[in-house]
């Protein structure tokens, strides 16, 4: 798949006017003044802005919409191949990647089958707000009725009169062909769900009233930005009303509308996902271990195991509000009987709440099996995949890869004997070219080796003890223990997050020339008590996160008045689902 423009054309009956990305001649990038106000009245600084946005929807994000427009009455077993990892995030790979033949195929499928059981007879009398005059040919004013609503909530926009007579149209057409009036509105269904303002997050901007000389995204996009970062779905119809009424982009309203999102239940899923994002738990999909080693690793536990973090963050930082750097000290957690025998203790049943004692070694999300498990080999622990997943996953740093000469054979000789993994791992030590990135990852995964490959707690490897003494940054430690309070202490910790919530929320990764706004971002987290859901309101409510810079205009703009639809391009010809 590939762009004729970047951001070329309006929008059909969404452009009001307005001046859209596409257009060449600006400068790359634009300094905005901003003006928010935080809890020490520091203003937020000007920062270069980036252009406007267009990813594809995630797997989740496409179910979680279609939940909320048709409930769970409907069967949605599908999966979307992940964008690519880009700077720690799947949310910033999918701003860069494209779309396949093979995975339009994979949208048609799903969208074919979502629009065959809406119009089912067991579930259209509650997904079809109305009943045709006649079931075998067509209702226009019911079509229309369905439409209208359905199309509005998928495309996160109201469409043109044009564009909804012609999908009535064609519903109409369809069933007076077949004889059928909702297989008409099966085919205009499935038209809809595989037209790119679904598949997509397509961003439009216009020019800032108060100062036209600068760019904001308008308030469906503003609205999109919103809702997938805090409750990673479109849209519902009460933030496409406050878009549709002009009073998004009023900083008192937007302000009341974030505090509505905040406080409600859906938070929990957008934090869900940011979290699975940012710890990397697609690795789960594929994570297996030798069964003759760890028996007791089941898929149970694979499963099991990203749920105990996911429900660890959510209640911490969503429904206690707590300091998210305690998430790494904290001894509260949830269990499962999948996960029991790994964490030695006795299995109940369903999830429990669960508080490892003061003397346990478990403390924080590092002894979690999650970590652990999933950095670590198949058959045994490593200290250097899990020193290097803490630099890289919770303090944003990079760990370059070996080099391409890198001589294992001391390591791999079978008649070499390394007792325990710290002597195993001494030997990259011994190598000049190794030597660098070993120091900073070996010394912090160590502390973690009292854990097996599987995550279970053991005191010994081999019939020798394990030293787990060690130190992160200078400041050295004894245990894992001392390793989790390390880590929370850690200044890159909070930084780290805010780097990864705003390249989450805005839909691409932070710059160098970012660094002023991660300061005031950081600053802002810390006096609000390192809370999420400030930082957060924080985020949302920043100059940076609506406005937008001149798109870079390295591709020609389509003809005005060309329907997005129409822009995608796939094997050389429109897309025409």
């Amino acid at each position: 798949m590939t762009l004729t423009g970047r951001r070329a054309a309006p929008i059909e009956g969404r452009a009001r006017g307005g001046k859209t990305a596409g257009t060449p001649g600006r400068a790359l990038l634009v300094l905005v003044a901003g003006l928010l106000a935080g809890c020490s009245g520091t203003p937020e600084p000007a920062v270069p802005l980036a252009p406007p946005h267009m990813r594809v929807v995630t797997t989740q994000q496409y179910l979680n919409t279609l939940s909320y427009v048709f409930g769970t009455s409907i069967n949605l077993g599908i999966a979307f191949p992940p964008p690519p990892r880009t700077e720690g995030l799947l949310a910033s790979g999918a701003a860069l990647s494209g779309v396949t033949a093979s995975q339009i195929e994979l949208f048609q499928r799903a969208a074919n089958s979502i629009a065959n059981q809406v119009v089912s007879p067991e579930n259209r009398a509650f997904l079809i707000p109305c009943t045709p005059a006649s079931s075998s040919r067509a209702d226009h004013e019911c079509a229309k009725t369905f439409l209208s609503q359905t199309s509005r909530l998928l495309q996160r926009r109201p469409l043109s009169d044009a564009e909804l007579s012609g999908y009535v149209a064609q519903a109409g057409a369809t069933a007076d062909q077949l004889g059928d009036f909702y297989k008409g509105i099966a085919v205009v269904l499935e038209s809809l769900l595989v037209s790119p303002e679904v598949l997509f997050i397509i961003e439009t901007s216009e020019p800032d009233p108060n100062d036209p000389e600068r760019l904001r995204l308008d308030a469906y996009s503003l609205a999109s930005r919103l809702s997938f970062f805090l409750w990673n779905a479109a849209p519902d119809d009460m933030l496409l009303k406050v878009a549709e009424s002009g009073e998004l982009h009023n900083k008192r309203k937007l302000a009341r509308v974030v505090d509505t999102m905040l406080a409600s239940p859906r938070l929990e899923v957008g934090v869900r996902a940011f979290f699975d994002d940012m710890f990397a738990f697609d690795i789960f999909d594929s994570l297996s271990k030798d069964a003759t080693v760890y028996p007791y690793f089941t898929g149970a536990v694979v499963a099991d195991a990203r749920e105990q973090t996911l429900l660890t963050v959510v209640d911490h930082l969503v429904r206690k509000e707590l300091d998210y750097r305690d998430l790494f000290t904290t001894r509260s957690t949830f269990m499962s009987a999948a996960l029991a025998p790994i964490y030695q203790l006795p299995a109940e049943v369903g999830w429990t709440a669960h508080e490892f004692p003061t003397d346990s070694p478990r403390q924080g999300l590092l002894t979690h099996v999650s970590f652990l498990a999933s950095h670590s080999h198949p058959g045994r622990s490593s200290p250097t995949l899990r020193g290097k997943a803490l630099r890289e996953l919770l303090l944003c740093q990079i760990v370059p890869p070996p080099p391409p000469d890198v001589d294992f054979s001391a390591l791999n000789n079978p008649d070499a004997h390394y007792p325990t993994q710290r002597e195993r791992v001494a030997a990259h030590l011994q190598n000049p070219s190794c030597a660098g990135c070993h120091r900073i990852t070996d010394p912090i995964g160590l502390a973690l080796e009292n854990f097996d490959g599987a995550g279970r707690f053991r005191d010994s490897e081999g019939g020798s003890p394990i030293d787990t003494s060690g130190d992160l940054d200078g400041k050295e430690f004894t245990d894992s223990v001392g390793l989790a309070q390390s880590l929370r202490d850690n200044p890159g910790l909070p930084r780290c997050l805010v780097q990864r919530v705003y390249s989450y929320a805005s839909g691409s990764a932070m710059k160098p020339t970012d660094r002023v706004l991660l300061e005031y971002l950081t600053a802002q987290f810390s006096q609000d008590g390192y809370k999420l859901p400030e930082l957060m309101r924080t985020v949302v409510l920043s100059n940076a996160f609506s406005a937008v810079a001149e798109s870079p205009g390295i591709d020609e703009p389509l003809e005005p008045g060309v329907p997005v639809r129409q822009q995608i391009v796939l094997n050389g010809q429109p897309h025409q689902p």
